[in-house]
């Protein structure tokens, strides 16, 4: 079979020279970027090791969190990496208290806590979710902001949870 552009060598010389600049041109963009990210992210402290950095602000607050109905329990570590990196938001025990610092004040949030832990929020029901501040229902769900000496109780449903399972057998009310 004969592709085309390949046909005359003239047309194949020039069909394979636009190929070869273009996945260079491709390559380049890549790389780029790849570059420009690795700077730019050197100072965001989502993604930066703290070992090495002075870190005068600090915040410290509770998290529960409920899904399906169940307590599920927060593990110690979070944040730590096999002790070769301490991430700017973590946890030292199971207990629930969450660390945050950071060079400068910084807004940290709920939901930077769980992406940092890789909680699955993608298989919660976010319109049956909600997030309580000091037992006051937080309008802003995962964006609310990490306040020092704050309790927050984040309660999910699955999106997998199936309500009616718990009440299929009861009888019905009067």
């Amino acid at each position: 079979m004969n592709w085309p552009g390949m046909g005359d060598p003239y047309k194949r010389k020039k069909t394979l020279k636009f190929l070869a600049i273009t996945a260079i041109i491709a390559i380049s963009v890549g790389l780029g970027s790849s570059l420009i990210q690795g700077q730019l992210g050197q100072n965001n402290p989502l993604k930066v090791c703290i070992e090495d950095r002075e870190t005068p602000y600090k915040i410290k607050a509770t998290l529960e969190i409920i899904i399906d109905g169940l307590k599920t329990d927060i593990p110690a570590n979070i944040g730590l990496d096999d002790g070769n990196c301490q991430r700017t938001m973590y946890t030292l025990t199971d207990d629930g208290t969450i660390y945050a610092e950071w060079e400068e004040e910084y807004p940290f949030e709920i939901g930077h806590f769980l992406w940092m832990w890789e909680f699955p929020l993608k298989d919660m029901d976010q319109g049956k979710s909600t997030i309580y501040v000091n037992g006051n229902e937080s309008p802003h769900f995962i964006n609310h902001p990490l306040q020092d000496g704050y309790h927050y109780k984040a309660v999910f449903t699955s999106k997998a949870f199936d309500e009616s399972k718990d009440t299929d057998f009861l009888p019905p009310e009067n």
